[in-house]
């Protein structure tokens, strides 16, 4: 009876290893709003570090977490280091392209809870009467990362924080 319970043990444990293996090799998280206010104040709040500790989905999180602003004041080459609880983790952020008022690029590692490397994209795009807002984040799926995506996808991860993020961004923006 043992070696039966192992075997179907085993078995269920070179399935889920090799459904992973055949997953992705990226991934991607994609939110979006309506926010009724120009896209330039936007832009502004997300193209200045300094500015997101007010509608970060993260700062709240942790209120004493160890933030660093350097690098250029705002825009390309900004950076921000953070290290908190186990909620908000540790890692580092960069601007690497930032186009007024449409689109911010930023580098995105997190070296814990788990280390990673993605990019981060915001875009405003004019509307009738508002400004289309888009978060997105891609990177790489190495096999860890896989192998977790079995049990929790990365959209459910952080999919709720990107909307709470562009929610709490739409109230800074529309004051």
């Amino acid at each position: 009876m043992i070696k039966k319970i192992l075997l179907v043990i085993v078995v269920l444990v070179v399935c889920i290893c090799g459904y992973a293996a055949f997953q992705p090799d990226n991934f991607s998280v994609e939110r979006h709003i309506a926010i009724n206010a120009p896209a330039d104040k936007i832009f502004a709040n997300i193209n200045d570090f300094h500015a997101w500790q007010a509608w970060s989905p993260w700062a709240k999180l942790d209120p004493a977490m160890k933030l660093t602003i350097a690098g250029a004041p705002n825009g390309k080459g900004a950076t921000y280091d953070w290290e908190g609880n186990s909620d908000v983790g540790k890692g580092h952020m960069e601007i690497t392209d930032a186009t007024a008022p449409s689109k911010v690029v930023i580098k995105l590692d997190f070296m814990t809870p788990f280390e990673s490397h993605n990019v981060t994209e915001f875009t405003m795009a004019p509307a009738a009467t508002s400004t289309d807002v888009t978060w997105l984040m891609h990177g790489p799926s190495p096999y860890v990362s896989k192998l977790m995506g079995v049990f929790m996808s990365m959209d459910k991860l952080i999919g709720k924080d990107f909307e709470n993020g562009l929610t709490n961004l739409k109230a800074v923006a529309e004051k």
